[in-house]
């Protein structure tokens, strides 16, 4: 006769009213991620502890930072909800009794980040979706979306100073570390925007992202469009990007506008309806990061962290997207 704990009825009872941190769970090879932790914060087999607790697992606290991402949760709730959430312990792998606190959580996002390597993880993930032939290579759609941070409250002579690549001296240590000088204004339909731009490019079938850029908010989306596009793929893209180029054998398929006195001819309208039916894909992307994830805001400070915040953003979507491919069977195009 098998007996069972009271976290085990109650995971049962989770997965038969459907757990979708289980089905992450299952669907991952986590293992995947581990060589490149190694790479980013070394090998913690050979440089053992001289004394003191030994060092957390490097794979069960990048579980969390991507837990956090999906959930726009902070540091201090973080640790609440592993305290709280019997799933959210089962999902990174950790008892009760070992459970990292907000510090441990900051200080391990900061690493990563002062790595500059966090690019690694993507794409360690990335080689996955091609291994397993969920890329479809026949298109790109290429667009960016506002990452919002606090507004700065500066006065008119520091946010000279600031665009002139200068910090006030007036500002105290304590001041300056609140301070962020990469964020910038930008204005589109009439709304101003302060913060960062996540500039992606997504297979056109599978709604994954093959690659993105961060950058300030006042840098125009069609600035970094070579950077992000693969070769010789289709290419398709807004009004935003007319006449900018795009990699070698890339055929480019941009919206057509109208003009003064120049009106969109039939023809235009045909074909930007074409276009948007390829294009709204993009919109879904863009769709579940900002209302699921809460991934249009941030509450870091400097473009460094930022860069981290969008990573790990982009990288829970397509980890979720890919949740969802498999378990719907939707590489039709495979």
């Amino acid at each position: 006769m098998l007996l069972f704990t009271d976290d085990e009825l109650l995971l049962k009872k989770l997965s038969q009213m459907g757990n979708s941190l289980e089905r992450l769970d299952s669907a991952i090879n986590w293992e995947i991620f581990r060589p490149a932790l190694f790479r980013i914060f070394g090998n913690p087999k050979k440089n053992p502890s001289k004394g003191g607790r030994p060092p957390y697992d490097y794979l069960m606290m990048f579980k969390i930072l991507l837990l956090a991402r999906l959930y726009n949760l902070s540091d201090d709730d973080m640790e609440y909800q592993l305290h709280d959430r019997l799933s959210f312990r089962h999902f990174v792998g950790c008892d009760a009794e070992k459970i990292p606190d907000a510090k441990t959580i900051w200080l391990y996002r900061e690493r990563l980040t002062k790595s500059g390597k966090e690019q690694e993880l993507f794409d360690s993930f990335y080689s996955t979706l091609e291994e397993e032939g969920l890329l479809a290579h026949k298109g790109q759609i290429v667009d960016a979306s506002f990452v919002k941070v606090p507004k700065q409250r500066n006065t008119r002579k520091e946010n000279e100073q600031i665009k002139e690549g200068e910090e006030p001296e007036v500002w105290s240590s304590a001041k300056r570390s609140q301070k962020d000088t990469d964020a910038r204004w930008t204005k589109k339909g009439g709304v101003d925007h302060f913060g960062y731009k996540n500039h992606v490019c997504v297979d056109s079938k599978s709604k994954l992202i093959k690659s993105f850029e961060v950058t300030s908010a006042s840098v125009h989306d069609s600035n970094v469009l070579a950077d992000i596009c693969d070769t010789h793929e289709p290419v398709f893209d807004d009004s935003a990007y007319t006449g900018k180029s795009v990699p070698e054998g890339c055929k480019h398929y941009t919206a057509r506008r109208s003009y003064r006195n120049k009106p969109l001819t039939d023809d235009d309208k045909k074909f930007n309806r074409k276009l948007s039916r390829i294009r709204c894909r993009v919109e879904h992307v863009f769709g579940f990061i900002e209302n699921t994830m809460k991934g249009s805001t941030f509450r870091g400070v400097g473009i460094k962290r930022a860069k981290t915040n969008v990573t790990l953003t982009n990288l829970v979507y397509n980890i979720c997207r890919f949740e969802q491919i498999k378990r719907l069977n939707l590489n039709t195009w495979a």
